[in-house]
């Protein structure tokens, strides 16, 4: 069986274009591709590439790479890539081994904490009255996951209002000076924030911890990685500063 990348899907002027090509047009769209589905945005695209190739033949024809002005265009871009050619090609030969990532993470242990967290359900109303309600409604023997079911008003009531574990910073301020302030068991009073009211239970706490080697190991690889780069581009500078006339005007 062929390969379908390579089917061909039109011809202008003799060129092909194939389906891969479809497929790169489709992938430069990005979010905007969604604009582009079904037969009828095929046939949009397909029509776009042939565009580009009739383009492609009117410059041929008129010899517009003659052009001065896109003579000048040409070596900017010709600059332009080969800058990043060559950088790419100076970063691919970077390597880093098991023992240089274990190193890399014994010399940065403070970069690789888990602050920390906690795990805390919420009961959420639009008024101070109604969450001062549940809290009676609680005092008097109703369960905080039961009195979550029957008033809140958040998605999490289906779970008895639980938001599972969470570290500082990731809910809004108001709510996260309180819970982080609570002792594990303990139900607060009403705390508001831009989304109402709100009774937080705190139902645990999860102490910072160091990472292990095996838990940072990706972070750790990535950041011995970046600090190879870096190394690397700033010691190519240094080897190419000293090879090439560099005049800088005062």
């Amino acid at each position: 069986m062929g390969n379908s990348e390579n089917k061909i899907i039109a011809k202008v002027d003799g060129r092909e274009i194939r389906e891969s090509d479809l497929n790169s047009l489709m992938k430069n769209l990005g979010k905007n591709s969604a604009y582009f589905q079904g037969p009828e945005g095929r046939k949009k695209l397909v029509d776009e590439l042939i565009m580009h190739e009739l383009m492609y033949s009117d410059a041929l024809e008129q010899n517009l790479e003659d052009d001065e002005e896109f003579k000048i265009v040409m070596r900017n871009v010709k600059k332009s890539l080969l800058e990043q050619y060559g950088l790419r090609k100076l970063f691919n030969k970077i390597t880093v081994t098991e023992e240089e990532i274990k190193d890399y993470y014994e010399n940065h242990k403070d970069k690789f904490i888990n602050g920390e967290m906690v795990k805390a359900s919420h009961i959420l109303v639009d008024s101070k009255e109604k969450a001062n309600k549940v809290l009676k409604n609680i005092e008097d023997g109703i369960s905080f996951e039961e009195a979550a079911a029957q008033y809140s008003s958040c998605p999490s009531k289906q779970a008895g209002g639980d938001l599972g574990r969470f570290g500082k910073g990731q809910m809004v301020k108001e709510f996260d000076d309180a819970v982080f302030s609570m002792h594990v068991g303990e139900i607060s009073k009403p705390v508001k924030t831009q989304f109402g009211y709100h009774i937080i239970k705190l139902t645990e706490r999860i102490p910072q911890k160091h990472l292990s080697l095996k838990e940072a190991y990706q972070e750790a690889k990535d950041g011995c990685f970046m600090e190879k780069q870096e190394k690397v581009y700033a010691d190519k500078k240094v080897e190419l500063s000293r090879k090439y006339s560099i005049e800088i005007e005062k």
